[in-house]
């Protein structure tokens, strides 16, 4: 089916769509409210420019809210804020039913969801969590899970568990939604308090360094949409459509701040160009902020570098500790293309091109590689609330977006890159019942291995015979857990309570004569979530 039909048949289909169209539209005590019937789905809207523009474009804001199975014939309903969601509720008589006023029938206005600066709105984003995790061996990596540094062998990591509280997982926020001239702008920050922290931080004040995590404009002009900032990379995969907001993509739904091994993603700089081809069809191309990686953040492995090279290909390639110090030779260029046939249904695909570059002082000699990858998900829902869910990821340099658990490349005696081969997967289930959350998913990372000969013959790379027990063959976890809703509402936030159990197994390459040939972990965290109000308007 061609992604773009003829301007004759989309005006057909339009005008089709308008001929069966359910509306009810009107200004009961002062609020506005309208359902439009098309293309099997229910679009509720509680602002009357919002919709004048969906019925022209056919196209809805990038942050409307998607409820599957939603409608009195389990159809998709999508919102344009959340105020539409409350009056469609009431309406249909849904639980839950929010009052239209005030309950003191003193007739004043609720609160605004925005703060509201000239033209411009200002939503407050962010939650407290209360987190505690316990895991049956000591990672030391804090509430998040280092997952290809599970501890291995004979040691006192494996010999103790541990467990701690925390609240570093808090978030802090904003959102400022503006209409300039004929595009609709986004600024969007986000932060939390997993920054670099002083070796003394739990002993007394737990004084949490704060971090940034999303720092973007974003400005959308009819089908075209333009981003710049600290992002989510493309390449991390959606829920529905091409966006940069948290909701519309796929984290999973666990605890850990980490999230689960497999997942592709990356918080980067990004320029990203989106074109929106229709409401169920986008592409986007982005240049993403690059580095080159050996290993050893997060607990990823580090590669054997030449004897002779150690100390410069330490400092011309990431390792974990030299910050902006590494010479990229230019940004990470990836493409992904996004259908949504359905609300029922989302697919997505797309590439990445990576190119690398080394000096080598003996023989004053320029090196280069390039390497690239793939990514692919298919999320669908089987029956009203239940989701099936995969995710998958291969690459030949890019285990730098596996959460740097894999190497992106190692280096030959004569001083010439060669990219590692990796590939990972999250794939699961989840189910929603009321205001009860239920999920599992199985991650999984392979490594290839990529062994060269150093000039005294001794191997070096990754992956070889006597290489060390972090140079993982094979990680995977498999998580189950369960978040259940208090209470939610834009106007006062909400309350969640969430449980998580994982298992962990990682498989060096190589292991000494005698010593386990795997190494395992088990954990279990809960969470108290409040929260923040608030609500983004609608798209004008």
């Amino acid at each position: 089916m061609s992604l773009a039909s003829p301007r004759a048949r989309w005006c057909g289909v339009a005008a089709f769509a308008m001929a069966l169209a359910v509306a009810a539209t009107g200004f009961a005590d002062g609020v506005y409210y309208e359902e439009i019937a098309r293309d099997g789905r229910i679009y509720v809207f509680a602002d009357a420019r919002a919709a004048g523009a969906f019925q022209k474009s056919g196209e809805v804001a990038s942050h409307a809210i998607t409820r599957p199975g939603y409608g009195p014939g389990k159809e998709t309903v999508v919102f344009d804020t959340d105020d539409a969601v409350r009056l469609y509720d009431a309406r249909h008589g849904r639980p839950d039913e929010p009052a239209a006023k005030p309950k003191d029938g003193s007739g004043a206005p609720e609160s605004p969801l925005q703060l509201h600066v000239g033209s411009a709105a200002i939503t407050p984003l962010g939650f407290m969590d209360f987190m505690g995790v316990w895991r049956s061996h000591t990672v030391g990596s804090g509430i998040g899970t280092n997952f290809a540094a599970i501890p291995y062998g004979d040691t006192y990591q494996t010999n103790l568990s541990e467990f701690r509280f925390s609240m570093q997982n808090s978030r802090i926020g904003f959102r400022v939604d503006a209409d300039v001239k004929s595009s609709h702008v986004i600024g969007y920050m986000e932060a939390d308090f997993l920054g670099n922290a002083p070796g003394n931080l739990a002993v007394s004040t737990n004084s949490n360094t704060l971090r940034s995590r999303l720092y973007w404009v974003d400005a959308r002009m009819r089908r075209w949409e333009l981003l710049a900032g600290q992002t989510w990379s493309l390449v991390m995969p959606g829920r529905s459509g091409i966006s940069p907001l948290p909701g519309n993509l796929f984290f999973t739904q666990v605890i850990d701040p980490n999230y689960q091994l497999g997942l592709y993603w990356g918080r980067i700089p990004e320029l990203r160009v989106v074109y929106h081809a229709s409401s169920k069809a986008a592409f986007a191309v982005a240049l993403g902020s690059p580095e080159q990686y050996i290993g050893g953040s997060a607990g990823g492995p580090l590669v054997t570098l030449p004897a002779a090279l150690a100390s410069t290909y330490s400092a011309e390639l990431n390792n974990g500790t030299n910050n902006l110090g590494v010479p990229n030779r230019g940004p990470d260029l990836i493409a992904k293309a996004a259908l949504d046939p359905s609300g029922r249904l989302h697919l997505e695909a797309g590439g990445l091109l990576r190119w690398f570059q080394l000096y080598d002082p003996t023989d004053a000699t320029h090196h280069s590689a390039t390497g690239g990858g793939g990514f692919a998900s298919l999320h669908f829902e089987l029956f009203k609330g239940f989701r099936v869910l995969a995710n998958g990821f291969l690459s030949s340099g890019g285990g730098r977006y596996i959460f740097g658990q894999a190497p992106d490349l190692i280096a030959r005696a004569d001083g010439s890159p060669s990219v590692v081969k990796s590939r990972s997967t999250v794939a699961g289930l989840e189910y929603t019942k009321g205001n009860t959350l239920l999920y599992g998913y199985y991650g999984g990372l392979w490594v290839d291995r990529n062994v060269a000969a150093d000039t005294d013959g001794k191997p070096i790379g990754y992956g070889y015979d006597g290489s060390p027990s972090s140079h993982n063959r094979l990680v995977q976890e498999i998580s189950f857990g369960v978040s259940q809703t208090f209470w939610k509402d834009p106007k006062y936030g909400a309350l969640n309570l969430m449980g998580q159990y994982s298992h962990l197994q990682r498989k060096p390459w190589s292991v000494a004569a005698g010593t386990p040939a795997d190494a395992s972990l088990d954990m279990v965290l809960a969470n108290l979530r409040y929260t923040l109000p608030g609500s983004a308007p609608a798209v004008k």
